[in-house]
This record gives structure tokens, sequence and C-alpha cells, in this order.
């Protein structure tokens, strides 16, 4: 009996062994192949969400929007800048409620958009969205740092699905340039 156990097991080892090798030439026969990505129109997806995307404006200092290093983009800190030039200023808890911090959040979503579709020069070659920062100028005792960042966020997310999901850091700080109220910056890989 112990012999007849021995030979079963060996023949479902045998057997495993060999349909994994068969899945393994299925596989391998994709190998070295360009397959095509689903492309989305993200023109349209961003037109109905309500999102334009601009040229990227230029840096104001010694840095550059974005740089590449092999599959992995490092996108420069943004803060919220209008369409007419101005930055949305002041501090949350003080000067600015949560709803707003969150909407100055989403506008800095959609500069790093307009980065993003700048140098890839097509939204389908974002493999996914990698890692958040965000620094959001606020008083000691605002300690909702978290739900501001929820604006880039969540924009992320309606524009990218799964992929637009991040690891995140939401920072409080007492001071940012030009009296900003938040700053964002990402890591972005692509195809």
């Amino acid at each position: 009996m112990n012999v007849l156990f021995k030979a079963a097991i060996l023949s479902l080892s045998f057997l495993t062994l060999f349909a994994c090798s068969l899945d393994q030439k299925k596989d391998t026969s994709i190998i070295g192949k360009q397959v095509p990505l689903p492309k989305i129109d993200y023109k349209e997806k961003l037109k109905s969400l309500g999102i334009s995307l601009e040229a990227p404006s230029k840096p104001v200092a010694n840095y550059v929007n974005v740089v590449q290093v092999d599959k992995l983009l490092f996108l420069a800190g943004k803060g919220p800048k209008m369409p007419d030039g101005k930055y949305i200023t002041g501090t949350l808890g003080k000067d600015l409620t949560e709803e707003e911090g969150y909407e100055a959040a989403q506008r800095v979503a959609v500069l790093q958009l307009a980065v993003l579709k700048d140098h890839l020069g097509d939204l389908n070659k974002v493999k996914r969205i990698v890692k958040v920062m965000g620094l959001v100028r606020s008083t000691d005792d605002f300690k909702n740092q978290p739900e501001v960042m929820n604006g880039f966020s969540d924009t992320m997310v309606k524009v990218f699905g799964e992929k637009g999901k991040h690891a995140r850091a939401a920072l409080g700080t007492n001071s940012l340039p030009r009296n900003i109220c938040v700053e964002i910056e990402m890591i972005v890989e692509i195809y």
C-alpha cells in the first residue's frame, strides 16, 4: 500500500510538472513580442471629467518639471496655479477651509497631468502612479492634511482607475513658497 501511495504521488508530481511546462511554453510564446496595450481615449475621458490640460508652465528656478530615470518619472512639486497665473494661497485652518484645500489639491493634479502629457505625448504610457508627496500649509491645530490631499488622489484615480492608486504622504507645514496652500510632487512608472 505504501508503494501504491508513493506511485500515486509520483504520478501527480509528474502531471503537475508536465502541465507547468505546457503553461510555460504558452507564456514564452509571447516573450519578445510587443503586446498592444488597451488604448484609452484620455482626451475624451478628461473632457468627461471637466478637465482641460494647458501647457505646463516653465520652472521658476533652477530645476525641471520632470526627470526620467529608466521607466520612472520624478515630477517636481507644483502649487495650485490657476489659468490666470494666480496661485491659491493661504493657510488651511486659518484662511482656507478643508474643502478649499481639497479643490487646490485637485488643481495641482490637473497641472501634474499636464506635465505628464507634455513629457509623454500620450497618457496611455502611464503604467502606474507610484508615490505622491503632498505638503499642506496649515495651522498647528489643523489635522486634516490627508483629506486635503484626497483632492489630488481622487483625481488620479478618476483619470487612471486602479493605475492611479498610489502610496502617499500628506504632511503639514507652516510655510510654502509664494504663500501657496499646497505643493505636491509625484513618481510615475511608465511603459
